[in-house]
C-alpha cells in the first residue's frame, strides 16, 4: 500500500514538521483477544500510528487528531525528502501552524478496519495465514475508539488537551466524549453527526453494492488475484458526491466542459465534474482496500449516538465536563449541551477561531482555519 497522502500538496507557506515515521503497536494478543461491540473476539490488534511534536514532563500537551472514512495516521511531515506530498493535514500541523507541534504533543493513528498499517480485511489472519476478507469481523466506532485508547495506554497517557476530527474522525471525537469523558479535556469535531441520515446510509450502501457487483470482488476472497477496481472505482465516485454540496457542486463545476468547446456526442467525459470523478475514483484504487471501505462505511452507519448513549434522543445524552468547538456554516448551526463555543461562518472559505480551556495549565488552543 502506497505511503503517499492523496489530500493536498505541499504548503508553500509553512514549516514542515520534517521526515517522520509510521509507528506500530501490537496488543491483545491470544488469548487476551479484543472484545468487540459485536461479541466477536479480535487478537492480535495492530495499529499504526505518528506521533509529532514532544510530550512534556506533565504529558498534559497532547492533541489527539483522528482521521476521516479513507485517511490514515499520516497527518504531517514527509517519509522521505523525495516524498511527493506531505500528510493529509500539513498545512495545519507543524511548527507555528494551527496545531502548532513546538507547544503539542501530536498523535494520529490508523483507525481498526483500514488498510493503512492498522489491522484490517486485508491484514493476515495468523489463524490460517491469509487475508481475513470478510472473515474479519464487523466492527464499530466504539471498536475503534478502544483501539486508539489502548494505544494511548500504550504511551502513557491518561489525558488528551483536545480530540479533534472531521467526518468519520468526527464521530470518532464524539466517540470518545461519550466513552472515556475523564480523559477528554476538550473536543472538536468537523463535517460531523452523530448518526447518519437514511440518504446517507443509502448512499454508502450503493457504493458497497457497487463493489460486491464488480466480479473480482469474489465474495471478498480477492487478494491473490484481480482486485475490484471497477467497483472500487465507481465506489468512490458515488462517494465524492455526497462530499460536495449542491452549492458547491455548481460553484466548482457548473456545466462547464472539460478540454473541449463542444460536446463529443459519445459516452466520454465531457462535463468538468464527469473528469473529476473519474479521476477521484481511479486513483483511489490504487490506496485503498475494497473490503475496508466496505466494513468503514458498514461502521459509519452502525453508528449512532443518541441510541447508544443517549435513549434515542439528544436531549438525553449524558452531561460531560468538557469544553467543545463547532464550527458550522449559518444554515447548520445547531445547539450543544456541553460547553460550547460555536463559531459561525458566513465566510464560505474561510474562518479563525480560538479554544479557551477551563485552567491555566490547559492552555489555549488557537485554530486558524483558511482556504481558497
Amino acid at each position: 500500500m502506497t505511503k503517499v497522502s492523496e489530500y493536498i500538496d505541499h504548503d508553500q507557506h509553512g514549516v514542515s514538521v520534517g521526515i517522520v515515521e509510521k509507528k506500530f503497536f501490537t496488543f491483545a494478543e491470544p488469548p487476551h483477544e479484543m472484545l468487540l461491540e459485536s461479541g466477536a473476539k479480535l487478537g492480535p490488534v495492530t495499529i499504526a500510528y505518528e506521533t509529532y511534536g514532544e510530550l512534556d514532563a506533565g504529558k498534559s500537551n497532547v492533541i489527539l487528531v483522528l482521521h476521516a472514512l479513507t485517511g490514515d495516521s499520516h497527518v504531517a511531515g514527509y517519509y522521505s525528502p523525495d516524498d511527493p506530498k506531505p500528510g493529509w493535514w500539513d498545512i495545519m500541523v507543524g511548527p507555528g501552524k494551527a496545531i502548532d507541534t513546538d507547544l503539542y504533543f501530536v498523535v494520529c493513528s490508523n483507525i481498526l478496519g483500514s488498510c493503512m498499517g492498522s489491522t484490517g480485511p486485508s491484514s493476515i489472519n495468523p489463524a490460517v495465514n491469509r487475508p481475513y476478507a470478510l472473515d474479519f469481523p464487523l466492527v464499530t466506532l466504539g471498536d475503534m475508539v478502544t483501539a486508539q485508547k489502548a494505544l494511548l495506554d500504550h504511551l502513557g497517557i491518561t489525558r488528551v488537551l483536545s480530540v479533534i476530527g472531521g467526518s468519520l474522525g468526527g464521530m470518532q471525537v464524539l466517540e470518545w466524549t461519550v466513552r472515556y469523558p475523564d480523559m477528554v479535556a476538550s473536543a472538536i469535531p468537523l463535517a460531523t453527526t452523530t448518526r447518519h441520515s437514511a440518504l446517507a446510509i443509502a448512499f454508502n450502501e450503493v457504493a458497497r453494492q457497487a463493489i460486491m457487483a464488480d466480479p473480482n470482488w469474489n465474495n471478498g476472497d480477492y487478494y491473490a488475484g484481480p482486485k475490484p477496481d471497477l467497483g472500487l472505482a465507481l465506489a468512490r465516485m458515488i462517494g465524492h458526491i455526497t462530499y460536495l454540496s449542491d452549492e458547491s457542486m455548481r460553484h466548482k463545476f457548473g456545466r462547464r466542459l472539460q478540454d473541449r468547446n463542444d460536446f463529443s456526442f459519445d459516452f466520454d467525459a465531457n462535463f468538468q465534474v464527469e473528469s473529476y470523478l473519474h479521476y477521484q475514483g481511479t486513483k483511489f484504487v490504487d490506496r485503498f482496500d475494497a473490503n475496508s471501505l466496505l466494513y468503514l462505511t458498514k461502521a459509519a452507519d452502525y453508528f449512532d449516538l443518541e441510541y447508544h448513549y443517549g435513549e434515542g434522543s439528544a436531549e438525553a445524552l449524558p452531561k460531560f465536563s468538557f469544553r467543545s468547538l463547532l464550527p458550522a456554516f449559518s444554515e447548520t448551526l445547531s445547539t450543544s449541551t456541553t460547553k460550547t463555543k460555536m463559531w459561525e461562518a458566513r465566510d464560505t472559505y474561510s474562518w479563525t477561531a480560538t479554544l479557551c480551556f477551563r485552567s491555566p495549565a490547559e492552555r489555549n488552543f488557537s485554530l486558524r482555519f483558511s482556504g481558497s
